[in-house]
């Protein structure tokens, strides 16, 4: 970095000082929240929700659509359901499986689970076949809760899970509410069977600690099919000090709107919990549309709002209309945001302040741009290193005695975290995979260090910015896409030999898109590629799919025998470098197609919107 970027820097950290010293009171509330080290105090979601409600009873705590609730009728609601959970046997530390698009219908279901201190098994709704039998099967849930709307999609591997047909419970879509449809068959009502239930808080809260379990987020971590990352009631309460009173303070009169699924910890525990901190509300919507949004953040008063990195770029694509800086946000959350979209965006839609973060589902540390500097995740209070990497081999790399080297300043490289009392590592379900993510005796004798397969650059004053991720894995629409597992799909399709997964970029998109290098043991004419495509959308979401093809001879490996694909993302779609046949699948089609020199160009300049 040069001496006047640092000047610069230190200057901008100066003018800050007066905010800071404002916020200071609930920085150190936060603070002293998120790193409590006693394990035997009642914590966790539930305690989250009632003090909210003795603070905020007649306040809104969730608008969805024409639906308002206060904290009191919410968390009535809330009550109801953990009796009923409790009336059916469902103790501390059972699972019940969940499978509902956003809706008030499934924060209900979840804090009924965390108030009885049972678990909630996030299922991802774009999840379907075997992956979806997988994922639910993971955790060995006691009940299933669906949602109409993916009624079908589970119907469709129902007999493949361990569920008994007594304890799948259903719930309407309220979109529905003046024309609902009957409780199919085999089939429980959940909004019928709770009427009768208690709606007085169960004594149950008072007996969740930090190290129960609060809920399961599904990730595809590095490699193989979907992980059950432990999320527990001690790191929801970590979210909740940091985010909801150090860095976000949203206040009573305050609105978040958050558009992003709630089977992800970003709108679960960072939106929801800085909502619950200051007692505001949560405005909820079923999915992100680009065209709609401004119209809604006006619609709803909304003064927050929860982001990923593609949600801002399809916003700042969208044709410029009358008005659209005057809003009333002053701060939105969340992660991803490209640092060549970020000044665009923020004086676009004058967007005072952007609270950038990065964190992973299943990561012990976390960084939070307090200081509202620009193009940065911010500043870690955890102790962590970035430390060279080699990206042509897949490694970091040691010195002579055999230990890691940290990068110098402005220099990038992988991200590790240490794992200690405050930042501990909770891993996944399964403790096998839990400790392929340790790294051990890093920098001295019995340490050990959480790799989190993110490549970040050190800018300074412990504040890093994000570069890209390593390994098997990418990040495509918001999501993280495991390459083995799509490899895994690819090769059981008819007339596949060998297949390899890798990301590329697509220029002026967030993340990268997937590619697939599939070998034939048939000559390509005869190649179904429509069947190909039928049988990749029954077992995975579609931003699972990949979007290019290359039709290979075979694939270069390594001396362990691993597929070279770095060669592969170099190339990407690029029919000047590749000369074997390219094939994509462009927006909004049901086919792939052979790419063309002007199909490449036009993709290149944007005409194909991905």
């Amino acid at each position: 970095m040069s001496a006047q970027k640092t000047l610069i820097n230190k200057r901008k950290m100066i003018s800050r000082v007066p905010s800071i010293l404002a916020g200071l009171p609930s920085l150190v509330k936060g603070l002293k929240i998120a790193n409590t080290s006693d394990k035997s105090k009642a914590v966790g979601l539930g305690l989250c929700i009632e003090k909210s409600v003795n603070e905020n009873p007649e306040g809104l705590a969730i608008i969805y659509q024409d639906r308002q609730l206060t904290y009191r009728e919410f968390n009535q609601w809330i009550n109801r359901l953990a009796h009923y959970f409790l009336s059916q046997g469902i103790k501390k530390g059972d699972c019940i499986a969940i499978m509902v698009e956003n809706r008030p219908e499934l924060l209900a279901v979840v804090g009924a689970c965390a108030k009885i201190g049972a678990i909630s098994a996030m299922v991802n709704t774009a999840q379907k076949g075997k992956v979806l039998a997988y994922s639910i099967n993971l955790v060995e849930p006691k009940m299933m809760v669906v949602g109409q709307e993916c009624l079908d999609v589970y119907q469709a591997i129902r007999q493949d899970t361990q569920i008994a047909d007594q304890h799948h419970y259903y719930l309407a879509d309220q979109d529905t509410l003046n024309n609902p449809s009957p409780t199919p068959a085999t089939w429980q009502n959940l909004a019928d069977l709770v009427l009768g239930q208690s709606d007085q808080n169960p004594i149950n809260c008072q007996s969740i600690y930090p190290d129960d379990p609060c809920f399961y987020i599904y990730t595809s971590g590095t490699t193989g099919m979907p992980k059950a990352v432990v999320f527990n009631h001690g790191r929801y309460m970590k979210a909740y000090g940091s985010f909801g009173f150090a860095s976000v303070r949203l206040k009573a009169s305050d609105r978040m709107y958050v558009p992003l699924p709630f089977y992800h910890a970003t709108a679960m525990a960072i939106c929801w919990s800085s909502v619950l901190a200051g007692n505001a509300c949560l405005v909820m919507t079923k999915k992100f549309s680009a065209s709609r949004f401004w119209s809604d953040i006006k619609a709803s008063k909304a003064t927050s709002f929860g982001y990923v990195g593609e949600l801002c770029r399809y916003l700042v694509e969208q044709a410029p209309v009358p008005d659209e800086a005057s809003n009333n946000i002053r701060i939105i959350v969340g992660n991803g945001m490209r640092a060549s979209i970020w000044d665009d965006f923020k004086q676009r839609f004058a967007i005072p302040k952007i609270m950038e973060f990065y964190a992973s589902s299943e990561g012990n540390i976390g960084f939070t741009n307090v200081l509202n500097f620009d193009r940065t995740v911010g500043f870690s209070p955890y102790p962590y290193a970035i430390v060279e990497y080699d990206k042509e081999n897949d490694r970091a790399l040691t010195d002579d005695k055999g230990q890691l080297r940290k990068v110098k300043r402005g220099e990038v490289g992988l991200l590790i975290g240490e794992i200690t009392k405050k930042s501990p590592f909770h891993g996944y379900t399964d403790a096998q995979k839990s400790e392929k993510c340790i790294m051990r005796n890093v920098f001295k004798e019995g340490d050990a260090w959480f790799n989190t397969g993110d490549l970040m650059r050190d800018i300074g004053f412990r504040h890093a910015q994000f570069v890209d991720r390593t390994g098997d894995t990418f990040r495509w629409k918001g999501e993280n896409v495991s390459t083995t597992e799509v490899e895994m799909l690819i090769d059981a399709v008819d007339k596949v030999s060998e297949t390899v997964v890798y990301g590329v970029e697509i220029p002026n998109t967030n993340g990268r898109a997937g590619m697939a290098s599939i070998r034939l043991d048939c000559q390509l004419e005869e190649f179904d590629f429509n069947q190909l495509l039928n049988e990749l959308k029954k077992d995975m979401p579609n931003y699972a799919i990949p979007l290019f093809l290359r039709i290979s001879k075979g694939v270069e490996m390594t001396g362990t025998f691993k597929h070279k694909k770095v060669p592969l993302k170099e190339e990407g779609f690029c029919l000047n470098k590749v000369t074997e046949p390219l094939y994509v699948r462009l927006p909004n089609t049901e086919q792939y197609v052979p790419l063309t020199h002007e199909l490449q160009q036009q993709i290149e300049q944007g005409e194909h919107r991905f």
